[in-house]
């Protein structure tokens, strides 16, 4: 029987570190890499015997991730966000998978999103993310935001799908905030890629990205919910882009920042 390690990096999570650990007791090892939580984060995942606390500074998502995983036990990871969570039919898909003895080295796990206490059903549909993977082939892109797993080997898909809601507990406010500290991120990875940014950046590069969101997504059938994702999606687009034009002038951004 093949072993597994779980791994779930968190900061101030103190609304659902619980149930993400929940999530990975099927597991053999679960390490949990937390960025000096200041909430009541490291108490609860304290109060999991079996769970390994690691604390780590916090550059960015990839970095965090590269360090944690050459300290798991076994190969196969899991790895699970801390606003993410498993289900049965799930968890009985990864123990398959990884006793079968697949060619794959990693495999895409489809996200059920969640918004405003409103499950989406048509905007982010084809959301999906590695999140099983050997660390021997595997390891994240260097990249600031969004980065992705690179596999030394074939990639397969999983049928079941995580619960991923990025909004619980958290509020409004602290989306917004997610957003500023994203774009920053985002900006960085792009800053030596656009030459010159012009209208192009500004203007038609953000209606796009609510015209995909809001109309070619369905988003306007989430209702409220699927308008505020396409026009903050569209937000971040535009201040990405002034934040790489600023950065070309010189202009310095915080990115010391957490997740």
């Amino acid at each position: 029987m093949e072993k597994i390690t779980a791994i779930i990096p968190c900061f101030n999570e103190e609304v659902n570190i619980k149930s993400a650990i929940e999530s990975c007791l099927f597991a053999d090892e679960i390490i949990v890499v937390d960025s000096f939580s200041t909430d009541g984060t490291l108490e609860i995942i304290k109060s999991y015997p079996q769970v390994t606390l690691l604390q780590h500074e916090y550059e960015h998502s990839a970095a965090q991730k590269n360090w944690t995983i050459p300290q798991a036990k076994h190969d196969w990871i899991f790895l699970l966000d801390a606003d993410e969570t498993t289900n049965d039919t799930l968890i009985k898909e990864i123990k398959d998978t990884i006793n079968s003895n697949p060619n794959e080295v990693a495999f895409w796990i489809g996200r059920q999103n969640y918004f405003m206490d409103q499950k989406l059903n048509h905007v982010w549909k084809g959301d999906a993310v590695i999140r099983l993977f050997r660390k021997s082939k595997c390891r994240y892109q260097d990249k600031h935001v969004h980065a992705e797993i690179e596999a030394n080997g074939p990639i397969g898909r999983l049928k079941g799908k995580l619960a991923h809601d990025t909004y619980k507990g958290k509020g409004l406010e602290a989306h917004l905030i997610k957003g500023q500290r994203y774009t920053t991120w985002a900006a960085l990875d792009r800053v030596k890629k656009i030459k010159r940014v012009t209208s192009y950046h500004l203007i038609v590069k953000p209606f796009f990205a609510f015209l995909k969101r809001y109309v070619l997504q369905l988003g306007f059938l989430d209702g409220k919910a699927g308008l505020v994702i396409s026009s903050m999606g569209a937000w971040n687009v535009f201040i990405r882009n002034v934040k790489v034009w600023r950065m070309q002038e010189g202009e310095t951004f915080q990115t010391k920042l957490h997740k």
